[in-house]
């Protein structure tokens, strides 16, 4: 009799729901659990979109190299008088690595490798202040000062525009040009380099025997030609209440004008540069070349700002581009990009977009077939694995394998144990 009283209470005891709390809360706040669902949706969505989309990350490696050019001379040369004096003072700086030289004509190439801990900045100061320890030992004729700089992935070319067609080549400058300035407008990009143009200089054809028979030097030359292609500042001038600045424009608008510059006077004996020489305006030497398809082409390198949007900067440059063939590139001119390192990206961003897509699907499905139709439940109890209990959900009512009197329903595990 006792234990039957007992059974009834033990019972309600245990048919008491057993609950998760968290699971509870966001039941029972409902609304709250969707506005901060669809606020969680917007800003992801917000988030992605805005994210930067490139092929490759952007590495900052610890490597500094010093170029030095010393026109003129052999590669053992360059060797002897650039190459080892630079060494032998970058062999003093700590946290170095490895040190690789490479010389060739004309040309002196050093790459220092630092330790991965070291700033690529702190590299950089340490390599300059050892190149200028070591330039009382190098030649007095350099042309320059060794270039010492940082191999940076982002200066790379996003993507190269090629224009060719029946122009000559100073239009095709003037359509690059044309499409360099409106580029370099976007916030994306940092600079737009054009190339296989070489600029023009005035060229100076000097007859050394004419000038020997007037007794005159090279000297005499520059120093006319200089002193005559001059714009000073004269200081300013009060006009009434309004005070002017003066300024004396004297640099020269045409190559022709050169040619009237007075080299030397003497006992009334003048002498002009075209006398003694020939003044042409011209290409200068060549030092880049632009090809597509074994045609010449002017070519502009896009270079993109670290940090910003690929997709977004490829897809304005497109715009540009069209726009302009429409409505001011004449027709016949032929625009072909290559490079285009954005074509990469997208395949690359439309697959992860896919895949994700295809997962939420594949979960929804998963959980749409597990939560919806007949369900099969495996759940332990007990001190040994074996205590295992089957159940299948059908019409609401639970179809059972009971073992030690314990079942698993909707509102948790109960005894019913007789």
């Amino acid at each position: 009799m006792e234990k039957d009283s007992q059974r009834p209470q033990n019972n309600n005891l245990e048919s008491r729901d057993k609950q998760f709390g968290l699971t509870t809360l966001a039941l029972k706040n409902k609304t709250t659990v969707f506005v901060l669902t669809a606020l969680v949706i917007f800003m992801g969505i917000s988030t992605y979109l805005g994210l930067p989309k490139e092929s490759f990350p952007e590495i900052e490696q610890p490597i500094v190299y010093i170029g030095t050019m010393h026109p003129g001379n052999s590669p053992v040369d360059v060797e002897n008088l650039v190459t080892r004096p630079i060494e032998k003072e970058l062999n003093t700086i700590s946290d170095v690595e490895n040190i690789t030289s490479t010389s060739v004509q004309d040309y002196s190439t050093i790459m220092v490798e630092f330790t991965t801990t070291t700033e690529i900045q702190d590299a950089l100061t340490k390599v300059k202040d050892a190149v200028d320890r070591a330039k009382p030992e190098l030649p007095t004729d350099l042309q320059q000062d060794p270039n010492i700089f940082e191999m940076n992935f982002s200066e790379f070319p996003v993507m190269n525009i090629n224009l060719s067609g029946n122009f000559s080549i100073e239009e095709l400058n003037n359509y690059a040009e044309l499409l360099e300035e409106e580029i370099e407008k976007l916030p994306e990009i940092s600079k737009v380099d054009i190339r296989g143009v070489n600029e023009k200089e005035v060229r100076i054809n000097i007859d050394p025997y004419q000038m020997e028979a007037r007794m005159v030097g090279f000297g005499d030359i520059e120093k006319a030609i200089r002193s005559e292609n001059l714009t000073l500042s004269a200081g300013n001038m009060k006009a009434g209440e309004i005070r002017r600045s003066i300024r004396i424009v004297g640099e020269f608008d045409q190559f022709e004008d050169l040619l009237e510059v007075v080299i030397k006077s003497e006992k009334g004996n003048i002498v002009y540069l075209k006398d003694i020489a020939d003044v042409t305006f011209d290409y200068k030497e060549k030092e880049s070349f632009a090809r597509l398809y074994t045609q010449s082409v002017v070519m502009l390198d896009v270079v993109k700002k670290s940090g910003e949007n690929l997709l977004t900067a490829t897809e304005k440059i497109n715009t540009i581009i069209a726009d302009a063939q429409n409505n001011i590139f004449p027709e016949g001119l032929i625009i072909v990009k290559t490079n285009d390192q954005s074509a990469r990206t997208r395949k690359m961003v439309d697959s992860l977009e896919n895949n994700i897509i295809s997962g939420v699907i594949l979960v929804v499905l998963v959980l749409s077939v597990f939560f919806r139709g007949p369900q099969r439940i495996i759940c332990g109890h007990g001190d040994s694995a074996l205590n295992v209990h089957f159940f299948y959900h059908s019409r609401n009512a639970w179809i059972y394998d009971q073992y030690d009197g314990l079942v698993f329903s909707h509102y948790g595990l109960r005894d019913v144990s007789r």
